[in-house]
């Protein structure tokens, strides 16, 4: 498996809209801690080491 780094959603705007409603109302504590689950919560969900490595990787750049 390798690192998708084209998009993959068909509904990306969306799929971001969630993203930016799920923080509405926290404090930037309170979103940088749901930021820091939700990463741990997909990295868990991909399982693949050389995929969560390439994507540390590509989030350096």
């Amino acid at each position: 498996m390798s690192l998708i780094l084209t998009r993959n959603t068909p509904h990306a705007d969306d799929v971001y809209q969630q993203l930016i409603d799920a923080h509405e109302g926290k404090t930037k504590a309170e979103s940088d801690a749901f930021n820091a689950r939700l990463i741990l919560i997909l990295m868990n969900h991909i399982g693949d080491e050389t995929v969560i490595a390439e994507a540390l990787a590509a989030a350096e750049i």
